[in-house]
């Protein structure tokens, strides 16, 4: 919430902390036994099936796991434009009967 604030407002953030933050991820990444390939094919798969329901600002989008002790949780942070309109499955149109 401190970081959006911050964001808002204009304020940098010094490098010693971008510089502590990025220690902090490449420790979660190891620990959770992910390797870049495998975070980068996740994030574009998360891209690609939310993008079928919401217009989102890949840019903005910050996706990270966050480890609470023995557990880890991968948290996103996915600016939304708008949600889409999405046709209900087979067209919308109720099964004819024959």
């Amino acid at each position: 919430m401190l970081e959006l604030l911050q964001r808002i407002f204009g304020r940098e953030t010094p490098s010693k902390d971008v510089a502590k933050e990025r220690l902090r991820m490449v420790l979660v990444h190891d620990r959770a036994s992910v390797a870049p390939h495998v975070w980068e094919a996740l994030r574009l798969d998360l891209i690609r099936v939310i993008s079928t329901y919401l217009d989102i600002d890949e840019a903005g989008m910050e996706v990270e796991l966050q480890q609470d002790k023995d557990a880890v949780a991968l948290v996103a942070n996915i600016p939304v434009r708008r949600v889409k309109r999405v046709p209900a499955p087979g067209g919308g149109a109720e099964p004819s009967r024959a």
